[in-house]
């Protein structure tokens, strides 16, 4: 059986880091990953005690270069599922900004991103 939303991006956000990952639920296995910890990323970064939505940005056009390194900046076609609501739900309305920093970073590096703002509303948004 194969998942409709096979490629997900998945954030984790925390005072001091930002993580993207995008998932292949079909295995379970990450795809391409970008975060704040790595040196090469938090050299660049005047993040001090906190990572702001500059820092997010930078995570999203990382996150963008290595999909397309691996060909998958369409998602195999599909596009990379993300749920901004829930995202916002989980990470807290204080982050949204750079929840959104991420979503765009990778939109305006010619990611296909489909937005799953409800599950039930068929018109789904894709970008």
């Amino acid at each position: 059986m194969t998942v409709l939303k096979r490629h997900v991006l998945r954030l984790f956000i925390s005072l001091k880091y930002i993580t993207a990952n995008v998932v292949d639920r079909n295995d379970g296995r990450i795809v391409a990953t970008a975060s704040t910890v790595e040196h090469s990323i938090k050299n660049s970064l005047e993040c001090g005690r906190s990572c702001n939505a500059k820092a997010a940005g930078v995570v999203g056009e990382v996150l963008a270069m290595r999909l397309k390194v691996e060909g998958l900046e369409q998602g195999l076609g599909r596009g990379i599922h993300v749920d901004i609501n829930k995202e916002i739900e989980k990470k807290g309305f204080k982050n949204r900004t750079k929840i959104w920093a991420i979503v765009n970073a990778l939109k305006n590096n010619g990611v296909k991103l489909i937005l799953d703002e409800n599950e039930d509303d068929p018109l789904r948004r894709s970008y």
